[in-house]
């Protein structure tokens, strides 16, 4: 999982947008090392968040935005009566299924961000009261928000997985790459 983005090769903004969403991913995928399926889904803090459900969360979240710059439905819709759902691992789901999942997810979202012309194309967003009416955005500005929501839930990761067990990123990281921190 990376934790370092190198610098891109030049020119190659796709690429270096696409190892920023993946070293965010890599912070989501870490904290969940070496929990069993019962630490993964618990809520150590008062939030309803918990490390299955925010994996879930990332993978529905990435694969829907793709969708939409494909103009295709999300694989799962999502409305008032399911959302909760978003966010824990129900009918069977587990840990690793939802790991394997993401990686599918990953390598779509790769290929399609390279598959485009420019990054400058744009796609309509859907018609909900969140989005400009008659809204657009860029695959720029898609891997942008990409990046700025898996960042965001892999922080979320970093708290919950500090509150189960204390383990920090720093010492997963070292016990990932099998060595140690401080």
């Amino acid at each position: 999982m990376v934790t370092h983005v190198p610098a891109e090769t030049q020119g190659d903004e796709r690429g270096a947008l696409l190892a920023f969403i993946e070293e965010q991913r890599g912070g989501i995928r870490r904290a969940l090392l070496g929990l069993t399926e019962e630490q993964a889904a618990s809520k150590p803090s008062a939030s309803e968040l918990s490390l299955s459900g925010l994996l879930k969360h990332a993978a529905e979240v990435e694969q829907s935005w793709i969708a939409r710059a494909k103009q295709e439905p999300p694989a799962v819709q999502r409305d008032q009566t399911n959302w909760h759902e978003t966010f824990q691992l129900v009918d069977g789901e587990t840990v690793e299924s939802q790991l394997a999942y993401w990686e599918k997810v990953a390598a779509e979202t790769e290929a399609y961000v390279r598959s485009v012309p420019s990054l400058d194309d744009t796609f309509p967003l859907p018609n909900d009261p969140w989005f400009p009416p008659e809204g657009s955005v860029s695959m720029r500005w898609l891997c942008l928000h990409l990046i700025r929501e898996t960042a965001r839930h892999a922080g979320h990761a970093d708290i919950i997985r500090e509150s189960l067990d204390g383990a920090t990123a720093f010492e997963l990281v070292a016990k990932e790459r099998g060595t140690t921190w401080g």
